[in-house]
């Protein structure tokens, strides 16, 4: 199949078996959908209006009826400044150990392969050396408004460095709160930087040989209310590190946009945080792939069912948070161990799948849900008309499994068509 580039003057019309929006809980079917280069201009069930097709245009560029048409993939936690799929525990130290330039020099290569596999956004989780942030301003000061950059990337916005306390969990990623004589100066200082939200690390991680966090929160509830605030009279949205009753129940408190991670969160926080609009973004990927990969790890037969209980507690907690209507987004934490970018969000739908949530639900999770929860600034992430051109046309119907994304399919992106095989590039993912 032959799929005709969108550019200003040339607008495409499609007809298609299934069309997903990204929000809605049924799939819309013999769907039209008609879009230029610049955005999408028609969306329903009917054929299109004169007003919005090019002059003389009477049927669709191409009819698809065994095509599903979804929006492109939002990814909304990863560490663009790690390399994911790296295994050998000397080389990821390695790689840490290289100067800022040197990072940024590796993930710009990430960008396109992102795009190519469907990730048409990133929210990036934090660096302490500013990878994130440069990446973010590439894509914000190549194009107008829509941003059309001129290289191929997905958007992306970025906190720069995380905010931590001295000496505990996050240094890698962070800058210490102690450097700051108060808690506005700190939150400032990241938005003098260019931070588009704030990114809090107030628990630790968690302990796999005992199967549960074992340190106490490192943030106090005064100071993460206090950072939130802060936050907000910037116009900035907060996300926060969590896991661990005791400190999800003080991010919770706090008033924060979003918990990422939140193992061991508890029913009762879970229908709070519904009832607030705190999103979660429960990030099973890099505990299952502590699982996958145990016999390179070192892990014994005890540290192995110490996860394997951990992802269980986890998926049950899923399945409730859905029914409660707590808003679930998809985040990988790509970057870390075992965690490629792009593939991992991949591997993170199927096992939110595995989870016990439908296709739909978990799709939605990784487009739409985003797209009206995270504030970003371009319109993506949904099939609507104003919203930009940038999607995923398939024969294999991911409603019908989550990883049929993985199988070949197209990617629009703007005035550009992507075909991608079954096997993608991963090098340097």
């Amino acid at each position: 199949m032959m799929l005709p580039s969108a550019t200003n003057s040339r607008i495409i019309w499609l007809r298609l078996g299934t069309l997903l929006d990204g929000v809605s809980t049924q799939p819309l079917r013999n769907a039209h959908i008609v879009y230029d280069q610049k955005g999408i201009r028609y969306v329903g069930a009917g054929s299109p209006p004169a007003n919005v097709l090019a002059s003389g245009q009477t049927r669709p560029d191409l009819d698809l009826p065994d095509f599903t048409l979804l929006p492109g993939l939002i990814e909304a936690h990863a560490h663009l400044f790690l390399e994911g799929g790296e295994l050998d525990a000397t080389q990821r130290a390695a790689y840490l150990k290289q100067t800022p330039e040197q990072l940024l020099a590796l993930a710009k290569p990430r960008l396109a392969q992102l795009v190519s596999l469907g990730v048409i956004g990133v929210r990036d989780a934090g660096d302490k050396d500013g990878v994130g942030l440069a990446i973010a301003k590439m894509y914000n000061s190549e194009g107008g408004a829509p941003r059309r950059p001129k290289s191929l990337m997905p958007y992306l916005d970025s906190p720069g460095a995380a905010i931590h306390h001295r000496g505990r969990y996050g240094s890698f990623m962070a800058g210490a709160l102690e450097d700051f004589a108060t808690l506005q100066q700190c939150v400032e200082s990241r938005v003098a930087a260019g931070a588009w939200r704030i990114k809090l690390i107030p628990t630790g991680i968690i302990n796999f040989k005992k199967g549960a966090v074992t340190t106490e929160p490192q943030m106090t509830l005064d100071e993460l209310t206090g950072l939130v605030a802060a936050a907000k009279s910037y116009g900035k949205q907060t996300f926060a590190h969590a896991s661990g009753d005791t400190g999800i129940e003080r991010v919770i408190e706090s008033g924060v946009d979003s918990v990422e991670h939140g193992f061991f969160v508890r029913d009762d926080q879970l229908s709070r945080m519904a009832d607030r609009q705190i999103a979660w973004v429960p990030t099973f990927a890099p505990v299952q792939e502590q699982v996958d990969h145990a016999n390179i790890m070192g892990w014994d037969t005890e540290v192995v069912a110490n996860l394997k209980r951990i992802l269980d507690q986890h998926a049950a907690s899923l399945v409730k948070a859905h029914a409660m209507g707590v808003q679930i987004i998809a985040g990988s934490d790509a970057g870390s161990y075992g965690v490629a970018h792009g593939l991992g969000l991949c591997y993170e739908l199927e096992l939110m799948e595995r989870a016990g949530l439908s296709p739909l639900a978990v799709l939605n999770a990784a487009t739409g849900i985003p797209s009206n929860r995270l504030g970003f600034g371009d319109r993506f992430g949904q099939i609507k008309p104003g919203y930009q051109s940038r999607f995923i046309l398939t024969r294999h119907s991911p409603l019908e499994i989550v990883s049929n994304l993985r199988k070949p399919k197209w990617v629009i992106f703007d005035d550009t068509v992507l075909e991608t095989g079954e096997n993608p590039d991963a090098t340097g993912l």
